[in-house]
């Protein structure tokens, strides 16, 4: 299995490229004024590309205000529609016989309970019980930031889980969703490396194979479609055995990154 053949591509492929340097304006034997800018000119340029870049770091800095006031906004309606819920919740379940209590599964297939009150309605309870296990528990705390799209909390909530519970089976789960919250959250470079190492450090890992796929999305939003390629083909190879989900989703992913045959 190729563990570690895609760190150097990664590593290569993820990076800025330098900028060219110019070329002189004036070759050797070429006649002194043709096709040479007043010194003038060059200054006034200059100062133009000087003032729009301050007018593109002011434009950049406003636009990251507001998608904070936007994500705030969010969680605050998130925060509302929640306590509505419960209130409505706790009228009906007073007018209820007997309230049953039944156990689902979100998506990262991580225990959440839910309170039924009829049949129409049903509340998830937004902080699940201690389990007994520490690092269920740590796993827990990010999975639900990140499912109330507290992208920068879950981060970090995740990232330590993994460095505080290497072992854990949660760990590889930890460090796949930690990727994904870096994708959620517009960084893509972060979330490649974070899924890469979560590949390369636990290939056995039961989100391993999920990590490969993620790592190809992120590849994508790089505008890197044929190192997302080799990322599909890795994960054809080493996972034929890949979990249902992820086998659904690769035929897509790869004639998005229009991946031979």
């Amino acid at each position: 299995m190729r563990y570690h053949l895609l760190g150097l591509m990664l590593l290569a492929g993820t990076a800025s490229p330098a900028l060219a340097q110019g070329q002189p304006w004036v070759q050797p034997g070429q006649p002194s004024g043709f096709g040479v800018p007043a010194p003038g000119a060059v200054a006034n340029l200059q100062s133009r590309l000087d003032a729009l870049e301050r007018q593109l770091a002011r434009l950049t800095g406003q636009n990251e205000e507001s998608a904070n006031r936007i994500r705030q906004l969010e969680r605050q309606l998130e925060e509302t529609r929640r306590q509505s819920d419960e209130r409505l919740a706790r009228i009906e379940a007073a007018a209820a016989a007997a309230p049953e209590v039944v156990r689902s599964e979100p998506a990262e297939i991580v225990p959440d309970r839910v309170v039924s009150v009829d049949k129409k309605i049903t509340i998830a309870d937004p902080k699940p019980a201690g389990t007994g296990d520490a690092g269920e528990d740590a796993y827990l705390v990010g999975f639900r930031q990140w499912e109330n799209r507290q992208f920068a909390e879950a981060q970090k909530s995740l990232e330590a889980m993994a460095r505080k519970y290497p072992k854990h089976p949660r760990a590889s789960y930890a460090l796949n969703l930690a990727g994904r919250a870096y994708l959620d959250d517009g960084k893509p470079a972060t979330a490649a490396k974070v899924l890469l190492a979560n590949y390369q450090s636990n290939p056995k890992g039961e989100r391993a194979a999920d990590s490969l796929y993620f790592l190809g999305q992120a590849l994508m939003q790089l505008n890197k479609p044929a190192e997302a390629c080799r990322v599909y083909d890795e994960l054809a190879e080493v996972y034929p055995r890949m979990r249902d989900w992820v086998k659904e989703r690769l035929p897509a992913a790869r004639a998005e990154a229009r991946c031979g045959s």
